[in-house]
């Protein structure tokens, strides 16, 4: 009886294995700085473990390793490419991951890894670049490819004999110009429900650039992540910004669809005078509050189409480099977007 007791009192194998795991991320914890060796054999005994424990106990040790300044390359890559649930906090707050190990691990995992990433403190133009490339990427995958079919010129009718084979001719005419016609719509109608007016929803690392960059006050990134938002020029997002009211960038962030509190964000960072109280809220949320979601679509696809007839990409980017102000017939066409 006494020896049923103690079994009962011993822990079962995949405790003993979770506590395996925390003794060896604990004992890591106490060696930082590291040495050569002892990150090498650090990195062959936590991956086996960490694949033998619990997911509680995984989540605490990655916990725990987010805190350390060194960790193995090979570790932080394993921990980094995790399930979001486990990988998040590590992600977001290690100071040991190097810039690599985040684009690969942004290349290979889904775009929540990406989000976790972006919402680090600190993200090197390198690592930006990266991001911002991959959506792109993920925006021209995901976009329907027209085949446009082989220019084919049919042969003219021979000329109508009678009044009747006359007649014939014009009702075909005309079928063939409503099947056009139907085609056209049918192909307006089929457009995502975002590119309606030419405009797109924010993806999530979209709305998460353009926090972070407003949180930062990076006005320069800020821009070019809006630019690309919109699909327009980077002058148009400048010239947006320049209102210092507030009210083109409330008018646009409504426009794309971000979420309402991290637009409200976005206007206190960026405009200061907007996180004044007011009325137990800021300024920021009374100016985007009476924004009409349908009215600021309208008024920012009019921005959208001046932007098109005035700014030509390959002839700015060469003339203009970015720290340029764009020409004074730019500068006046789009200033009328106000």
């Amino acid at each position: 009886m006494r020896d049923r007791f103690r079994d009962l009192e011993a822990p079962s194998a995949s405790r003993k294995k979770d506590v395996v795991l925390m003794a060896t991320v604990s004992s890591f914890e106490g060696l930082q700085p590291p040495t050569r060796s002892e990150l090498r054999q650090f990195a062959e005994l936590f991956t086996p473990l960490f694949q033998a424990s619990s997911d509680e106990a995984r989540r605490q040790a990655v916990a725990a390793l987010s805190q350390c300044a060194h960790i193995p390359p090979a570790v932080a890559l394993f921990v980094g490419s995790q399930p979001i649930d486990i990988a998040a906090p590590f992600l977001t707050s290690s100071p040991a991951i190097d810039d690599e190990t985040l684009i690969t691990i942004a290349r290979t995992q889904g775009s929540a890894h990406m989000k976790a990433i972006v919402s680090r403190n600190a993200l090197s133009p390198r690592v930006i670049d990266a991001l911002v490339g991959l959506r792109q990427a993920e925006q021209r995958l995901a976009a329907p490819v027209e085949v446009e079919a082989p220019s084919i010129v049919p042969p003219e009718p021979p000329a109508p004999t009678s009044l009747e084979d006359a007649e014939a001719a014009a009702r075909r005419a005309n079928e063939e110009e409503m099947r056009n016609r139907i085609r056209e719509l049918a192909r307006h109608v089929s457009r995502p429900d975002g590119d309606r007016l030419g405009l797109r929803n924010l993806s999530p690392i979209q709305g998460a650039l353009l926090v972070r960059f407003a949180r930062n006050r990076e006005a320069v990134l800020f821009a070019k992540a809006l630019a690309d938002g919109l699909s327009a020029s980077r002058w148009l997002a400048e010239r947006i910004m320049l209102d210092i009211s507030g009210q083109q960038l409330a008018t646009t962030l409504i426009s794309l669809g971000m979420d309402f509190l991290e637009a409200v964000f976005v206007l206190e960072r960026l405009y200061p005078h907007l996180a004044e109280p007011q009325h137990s809220v800021t300024r920021a949320w009374m100016v985007l509050d009476g924004l009409d979601p349908e009215e600021c679509s309208a008024r920012v696809e009019a921005w959208r189409r001046a932007d098109t007839y005035t700014y030509l990409p390959e002839e700015t980017e060469t003339a203009h480099p970015a720290h340029e102000v764009p020409p004074a017939r730019d500068r006046r066409i789009i200033g009328r977007t106000r």
